[in-house]
């Protein structure tokens, strides 16, 4: 018999449940356990879960010679699709992999701020003075239309529009919670059978009939596309239709559709709830946002915006754990996890280790800029790590960047209630229990005046 690490004993039913409060959940067990433990979930193989970025990178070590990441994610492919990078694995993941990520890396991202500020700055001419609204739905509105212009590269108005709606409809319904927490089987058979479609109230009836009205509208704009033959294009879509692989193979329409949607999935979830988090924190902490506003008046360079929103993601991580279904048995902290386990770096639990992290619950960007730096920056991991790194970080953290410094050098930020937000789960992510909710008025006179380039800048290398 394998020597398995302890865990809790509860119906895989119950530990599902407690998900819906995955924080507090997970801590209660770390705190019981240890740093090494395993759980037992609605429609998945048992599992592992870590806390400590060792042994996340023991982990992190077996990919594609041990364990697979896709293979835990077969309840995103019907919307996702199975050519995504999120839900793909071994050869055909990596030659993606490498189609996709010159997109999204190094000089295809320089001329991104300036339109990312644009797009900012539009949308907070909208936002109402004086009156509470939430920040959850404008970052959504925000990281939505930067990926209509930087990914898709959609220009006319009606089609921005068609776009838009299918895009958040598929959104919504692909988020909910009564969706992650529906039985493995009885998702599979909703998922394929005619009859289910007719059942209005099954999530995953919404979620089909959503995915079917993007594809529509994403098939109709790839095959557009085509026809234009544009090689100047500088949107992720048109460089997708000009990509070739070492065999000189191009992606196919449906590979560049379900990268597509990922992409979607990837900003308008992930980014939206990052910069929420990123203003629900500054919003109390005056310190770190007086210090903030005098970096981009002076203009120097981004290194504490940077510091900021790493320690945003550490204090309130998007998503809370991203694993590995193993192929192979693994010795793991002492025990031994059989092939067939999922084997889990738990993140939200990793960016709370106090040996790492002095006083893990203090918001303190200065933890990533003094002598400690190093060291957090190795157990800093909102974008997984091994292969599987996010191939997205680097426009992630540029658009959080840009998007934070146009909203500091346009508004001014009060909550409504002093008391932080509570962490709220949201399909695979943690939002802001009330979504953020801030109450904006016009920065005084006395500060730059709002027509002036913005001076403190943004440079995409750094997050590389």
């Amino acid at each position: 018999m394998p020597h398995l690490p302890p865990g809790s004993r509860q119906p895989a039913f119950l530990q599902t449940m407690q998900l819906r409060d995955p924080v507090r959940y997970l801590e209660s067990l770390r705190r019981r356990h240890g740093p090494v433990f395993r759980m037992k979930l609605l429609g998945f193989p048992p599992q592992v879960v870590v806390s400590t970025a060792e042994l996340a990178a023991e982990i992190y070590r077996t990919d594609g010679d041990g364990s697979r990441a896709g293979a835990l994610r077969a309840g995103y492919v019907p919307w996702l699709g199975k050519y995504s990078l999120f839900t793909n694995d071994g050869e055909p993941w990596w030659r993606h992999r490498k189609l996709l990520s010159p997109t999204l890396h190094g000089r295809s991202l320089a001329s991104y701020p300036d339109l990312i500020a644009e797009i900012a700055a539009e949308d907070i001419r909208t936002w109402p003075l004086g009156t509470p609204f939430a920040l959850q739905e404008r970052m959504q509105a925000i990281t939505l239309e930067v990926t209509l212009r930087l990914v898709f590269g959609v220009r006319d108005v009606n089609q921005q529009a068609r776009l838009r709606a299918s895009l958040l409809a598929l959104s919504r319904a692909s988020g909910s919670q009564a969706l992650f927490l529906m039985p493995a089987r009885l998702r599979a058979w909703a998922e394929k059978s005619p009859l289910a479609m007719r059942l209005p109230f099954l999530p995953t009836t919404r979620t089909m009939k959503a995915s079917a009205a993007v594809d529509k509208v994403v098939f109709g704009e790839i095959a557009r596309r085509r026809a234009e033959e544009d090689r100047e294009a500088t949107d992720v879509l048109g460089r997708l239709l000009q990509a070739r692989d070492e065999q000189g193979r191009s992606m196919s329409d449906v590979e560049i559709r379900d990268e597509l949607i990922t992409l979607l999935e990837a900003g308008l979830e992930t980014t939206a709830t990052g910069l929420s988090w990123a203003f629900e924190r500054l919003m109390r902490s005056p310190e770190v946002l007086g210090r903030l506003r005098e970096e981009c008046e002076r203009g120097e360079d981004d290194r504490y915006l940077e510091a900021v929103v790493k320690e945003v993601l550490r204090l309130r991580t998007v998503i809370y754990g991203s694993g590995r279904l193993l192929d192979k048995p693994l010795r793991l902290g002492g025990y031994d996890i059989p092939a067939g386990w999922a084997a889990i770096p738990m993140f939200s639990l990793i960016h709370q280790d106090s040996e790492v992290y002095p006083e893990p619950q203090e918001f303190r960007p200065e933890r990533f800029l003094d002598e400690s730096a190093k060291a957090a920056q190795k157990s800093f991991l909102p974008f997984g790590g091994g292969r599987r790194y996010c191939v997205g970080a680097q426009l992630a953290m540029m658009e959080m960047k840009v998007i934070i410094r146009e909203v500091l050098q346009r508004v001014e930020l009060t909550p409504t209630d002093p008391a932080p937000e509570t962490q709220r789960m949201w399909h695979a992510t943690l939002i802001p229990g009330k979504h953020a909710v801030a109450v904006a008025r016009q920065q005084p006179l006395s500060r730059r005046p709002l027509t002036e380039k913005p001076r403190c800048p943004v440079h995409p290398a750094a997050s590389e």
